[in-house]
């Protein structure tokens, strides 16, 4: 199969095998169209952080909007075999898909929103077999763009207001990978990108310099900063550290001496390798000598967020930071850890059931309910996240405690400005939601931060955001643990 046929065939078996034999087990005890209710969240902020930054929920919308099994989709099922060799699905539960359509109510967080553990990023309220369904896309989604999202917001926070480049296309996890995680950088504030197809895809700003193979084309270093100049006079940065850095930097601004009559303007220069801080400050010296001192001094290399607040405590002159493989890879958290679990399934009689999955570890017990999360801020910033089931009244005192430490607990003071964290994407299968631009979402996620005490924006040790449960939920949710626990018992 041509690479072109991969992303133009239908995404609706993006999912697990047992994504499938669960919905077809449904089917056959006629549970298919039973109400139920799903949240997508995650047990901990990733790279040892305070906070965390949603993404991927454009991705969703559109997956969900084009949900609907093709005849190909189908074809292939009829072809899944069982250990036996029988067909693993009947026709009539493939004649069941092909006429299924996405009917699923579904709210989320707004990409580009700060979350914390335990918060539901979606809710999705709709038939079983549906809910069931599309648990392993969106968890493939939102689980991978939502940590890139955060990477890239460490970053830029790192570098103070310098731009930052996303140049991690060559070291990102595949295709898929890459355009992915060029995205949700820029939703985490990355300023632009060296990868041309999202920049087209996405309307991302790009930007580039040349690599080492340029200089090395040439028969010198001089040779081939001039001959770039002459085809961009107006936005060359010249890489300087092909052989040696400090001549390098000599040799760029001779170059920029030579074609300035000409009209050229100079970039500035790029650092690829060495002591950046070292080789950074005696460029500063020889560009602002030489008159040049409006010239940017870029640096690449393996950054992440650690490095950057390492380099600019040492007095580093860099004022552009291009980082690649440490941002699009997540270095060094490969995963989320999202997860999405049953948490009320409805009866005949309209009662609601709800669910809870124990564990012995306290963070893998789930949370009963229909579940909202409420935020109170006022203007020093947000103050405190509350989930709470939307089916329960609610008590006029707010008291949250903390899901893994219950003697942990914060009363908000009654009359505090709030908002609520979902927002409606999906009225039983009809979008309702209007699709932010990818620039706005950015602004977001730098209005959301700045909303954040910088305590909780530290890298070591940040402190930790009073995000919990309502304290009848937490209630409830114990005394369902206690029961489950007893009826385990006398089985």
């Amino acid at each position: 199969m041509k690479l072109k046929d991969i992303y133009a065939s239908s995404l609706t078996l993006l999912t697990d095998l047992y994504q499938l034999t669960m919905a077809y087990g449904y089917w056959k005890q006629g549970m298919a169209e039973q109400e139920a209710v799903f949240h997508m969240y995650f047990r901990k902020n990733p790279f040892g952080g305070g906070y965390t930054v949603a993404a991927g929920l454009e991705y969703v919308v559109h997956y969900l909007q084009e949900l609907q099994f093709e005849e190909e989709d189908l074809a292939y099922l009829a072809t899944v075999k069982g250990t036996q060799g029988q067909p693993l699905f009947e026709t009539s539960f493939l004649d069941y898909l092909r006429d299924m359509r996405f009917s699923c109510t579904v709210d989320a967080v707004p990409e580009g929103t700060v979350v914390f553990p335990a918060e539901p990023l979606l809710r999705v309220r709709g038939p079983l077999l549906q809910a069931q369904l599309i648990e392993t896309p969106l968890l493939t989604i939102v689980n991978f763009q939502t940590l890139i999202a955060t990477k890239a917001a460490r970053i830029t926070d790192a570098a103070k207001g310098d731009p930052v480049i996303e140049f991690g296309m060559r070291r990102a996890q595949g295709i898929d990978g890459a355009l992915a995680a060029t995205r949700a950088a820029y939703v985490g504030g990355a300023d632009a990108t060296s990868n041309l197809l999202a920049g087209k895809l996405f309307n991302i700003p790009v930007k580039g310099t040349h690599a080492h193979s340029w200089v090395q084309a040439f028969n010198t270093e001089e040779e081939a900063f001039e001959a770039y100049g002459d085809a961009f006079p107006q936005d060359s940065v010249f890489l300087v550290d092909t052989y040696n850095t400090l001549e390098g930097i000599k040799n760029a601004i001779a170059v920029a001496q030579k074609l300035q009559p000409q009209g050229f303007n100079f970039g500035g220069i790029r650092l690829d390798s060495g002591d950046l801080t070292y080789l950074s400050v005696e460029a500063r010296k020889l560009l602002d000598a030489a008159g040049f001192t409006a010239a940017s001094i870029v640096a690449s290399n393996d950054l992440d967020e650690h490095i950057i607040t390492s380099l600019k405590q040492e007095g580093a002159k860099v004022n552009v930071w291009g980082v690649g493989t440490k941002m699009v890879t997540a270095y060094d958290q490969p995963a989320l850890g999202g997860v999405y679990k049953l948490a009320a399934i409805r009866h005949e009689n309209g009662d609601w059931d709800y669910k809870l999955k124990l564990s012995e570890q306290r963070a893998k017990t789930s949370t009963p309910g229909i579940l909202q999360v409420r935020r109170f801020f006022d203007g020093d910033g947000y103050q405190a996240d509350m989930i709470y089931n939307e089916m329960a009244p609610l008590p006029k005192k707010n008291v949250i405690v903390d899901p893994l430490d219950s003697t942990r607990r914060k009363t908000v003071a009654a009359g505090t400005t709030f908002k609520e964290l979902l927002q409606p994407v999906f009225d039983q299968g009809k979008l309702v939601y209007t699709l932010p631009e990818l620039s706005a979402i950015k602004a977001k996620t730098k209005a959301e931060l700045n909303l954040l005490h910088e305590s909780i924006r530290r890298y070591l040790n940040p402190h930790s955001y009073p995000a919990g449960l309502e304290e009848g939920l937490h209630q409830y949710k114990i005394d369902l643990i206690i029961k489950l626990r007893q009826e385990q018992q006398e089985v």
